[in-house]
């Protein structure tokens, strides 16, 4: 593990790539499907239920994958937010039990939308292991090209991972709030353009109050993908959108969401752009948007 940052080939790999690696005594491969059960009422506990992807993966994966539970297996479920990240060291701890050790490479990959795959680099990412990476298309894309997937269950058996934690990859309100009139940061909402513009009515869930953190920027996820395939928009597109909103110009980027995932996608890439600086705000609008202390702007307000 270094702290050098993996280019974009490295760490965006293709079904053929895969295919070319799947007997590799080294290779871990993991589904990490999970659900959101979107809760539409203002009155509901939280703005979504999660639903663990292991029936998905029971019923077809990828040869030689197994299942990481986002939830159950590395997020602390003290936390009254969901995805909520483990400290580093229990975190590691996790990550050897699933069978990830120091010279381990792994291969992420979802069902749906890869987000629940950026979220798990990421989170590698925290602790300093570089050698992760996310499969373009995921399962859709494997299917389509007519390979064979397999309903046996995989466990890799445990391994010892070092833990060289990287400070500042995930901040907390503090930092996002003195962040919003700070001219040298750039804060991306990655949730969809009509969340941002505060005009959702709850469809996509309820944070408790709608719209966006002032002057923050949105770079919608959903939009950064190709929901036929699951394989993610040409590099140079999502790129340019990046730089349409100034994130390159800026000392810092602050990414955000609903609970720290679909921001996961857009830290990635600004860290495989080789942004230098580049946060994501864990709990998000999970924990923001229901302190009435801090500010959220819709379109009507702003």
């Amino acid at each position: 593990m270094t702290d050098n940052t993996q280019t974009f080939n490295e760490a965006i790999v293709t079904t053929d790539w895969l295919a070319q690696h799947l007997t590799d005594p080294d290779l871990r491969i993991f589904d990490c499907t999970t659900h959101l059960i979107h809760q539409s009422s203002p009155q509901s506990d939280a703005p979504y239920v999660v639903q663990s992807g292991k029936n998905d993966y029971d019923k077809a994966h990828l040869p030689g994958a197994a299942f990481i539970d986002l939830q159950q297996d590395l997020s602390d479920t003290a936390s009254p937010y969901r995805f909520t990240c483990l400290q580093a060291n229990e975190l590691a701890k996790r990550f050897g039990e699933l069978g990830i050790g120091d010279d381990t490479t792994v291969v992420l990959y979802s069902q749906t939308t890869p987000q629940w795959a950026t979220r798990i680099w990421w989170l590698l990412r925290t602790i300093g292991f570089d050698r992760a990476c996310v499969l373009d298309g995921g399962l859709t894309r494997w299917q389509t090209d007519g390979r064979a997937v397999s309903r046996e269950t995989t466990i890799f058996p445990p391994a010892s991972l070092t833990t060289q934690p990287r400070n500042g990859l995930l901040v907390d309100k503090t930092t996002v709030l003195s962040a919003i009139d700070d001219d040298n940061t750039c804060t991306i909402n990655a949730l969809r353009a009509v969340q941002h513009a505060g005009l959702d009515n709850g469809e996509f869930g309820h944070y408790g109050r709608p719209g966006r953190i002032p002057h923050s920027f949105n770079v919608p996820t959903n939009e950064l993908v190709d929901a036929a395939t699951m394989e993610f928009l040409p590099s140079e597109e999502i790129r340019s959108r990046l730089h349409a909103i100034g994130a390159y110009e800026a000392d810092h980027v602050i990414t955000y969401c609903g609970g720290g995932i679909a921001a996961s996608t857009t830290a990635m890439f600004l860290v495989l752009f080789g942004h230098p600086h580049v946060s994501l705000y864990d709990a998000s609008l999970s924990e923001w948007a229901i302190d009435r202390n801090l500010p959220m702007v819709t379109d009507s307000t702003d």
